[in-house]
């Protein structure tokens, strides 16, 4: 009856260790990627939020990883998103702003009045200078650049005057981000900058602290900033570039099919929030200007009076804040040159 006993022992656990034979791997443990953004989840309004969808049907439908998307900063602003990322408790994320503050010569796309027209930004950001700075900002973070969406041009809005050249801001007292590269920008134009948290602002607004404020038409509208100002110039001073980032430790523990997927994936989420923004900024414009906004569009030679006042004291400043790597202006100034004569 005992050696029974045993044998029947065996026999099952030599069934058991079968059974997990059989289990496929991925069953067991399937890679699951957390992605998180800051934008609120919708995909019509928000260019992150339809990137992050889109990147996860893609990778879901073509793979057995699983994607968790996390918006509307659910696991923190974008500076809490970055440092998540490099610890590893967050495998990636969509940023802008951030970029800069772990990559300083990302801070370069920031200068005011660089990019002539979106498709210009596009050719720049997906060739040769995109990808270099790419490199430049992994060996720097620790953080690999998948592709490049787009946050949009930013413009001017003030509840005071049309503003149609820079000595039209001349009195004005505009919001900020509480970045110093805005600060030298607005000084430069003129204006009086005045650094104020985003949450802050609409009350700044209602309240009379500030004249104005700079953001892109889309953010201007869904967030209700067109009945708080009479006045929108598209100036487009500072066209803002979305980072879709991995972590690079965990990119690399994958596969390479695995990799490959992903890099595909990013590249579609890219293209798709640039297709989102333009056309949230299209739209934008004529939902402000329907609802009551004057919306002011500068010639060519206005345009040239902003980027005058602007620029060299931005370019000044920044030069002394990158150092040995300043060296990036004068890259991201060629080619956009040379974007600029190939269309």
């Amino acid at each position: 009856m005992e050696g029974i006993f045993r044998k029947m022992t065996k026999f099952t656990c030599l069934v058991a260790v079968a059974a997990l034979v059989l289990v496929p791997a991925a069953a067991m443990a399937a890679t699951t990627i957390k992605l998180a953004h800051v934008d609120p989840a919708e995909w019509q309004s928000s260019k992150k939020g339809a990137a992050s969808l889109i990147f996860k049907n893609i990778v879901e439908g073509e793979s057995d990883m699983k994607v968790e998307l996390f918006p509307a900063k659910a696991l923190g602003d974008e500076n809490a998103l970055v440092q998540q990322m490099q610890e590893g408790t967050l495998q990636m994320a969509l940023v802008s702003g951030a970029m800069a503050k772990i990559c300083k010569a990302a801070d370069v796309l920031n200068i005011p009045y660089t990019f002539p027209s979106a498709p210009i930004a596009w050719d720049v950001m997906d060739g040769p200078f995109g990808k270099e700075l790419a490199d430049f900002c992994l060996k720097k973070s620790g953080l690999r650049t998948l592709a490049y969406g787009e946050t949009g041009y930013r413009n001017f809005t003030n509840g005071k005057r049309e503003i149609r050249t820079p000595a039209d801001m001349k009195g004005l007292k505009f919001r900020v981000q509480p970045i110093p590269l805005y600060v030298e920008m607005v000084k430069g134009l003129g204006g009086e900058p005045a650094p104020i948290a985003w949450s802050e602002l609409p009350n700044a607004l209602a309240t009379g602290v500030v004249d104005g404020q700079e953001n892109p038409v889309g953010v201007i509208y869904n967030n209700q900033l067109h009945k708080l100002q009479k006045y929108m110039t598209l100036d487009g001073h500072v066209y803002a570039v979305d980072f879709i980032l991995i972590n690079d430790e965990f990119f690399k523990s994958l596969s390479a099919k695995d990799q490959a997927l992903i890099k595909k994936a990013a590249r579609t989420a890219g293209l798709m929030g640039r297709a989102i923004q333009q056309f949230n900024t299209a739209e934008g414009v004529t939902k402000v200007v329907a609802e009551g906004m004057q919306v002011y569009s500068p010639s060519a030679d206005d345009l040239k009076k902003f980027k005058d006042a602007a620029q060299p004291a931005v370019v000044k400043w920044l030069r002394g804040e990158l150092g040995s790597d300043a060296g990036w202006i004068d890259k991201l100034d060629k080619a956009v040159g040379e974007a600029s004569k190939n269309q």
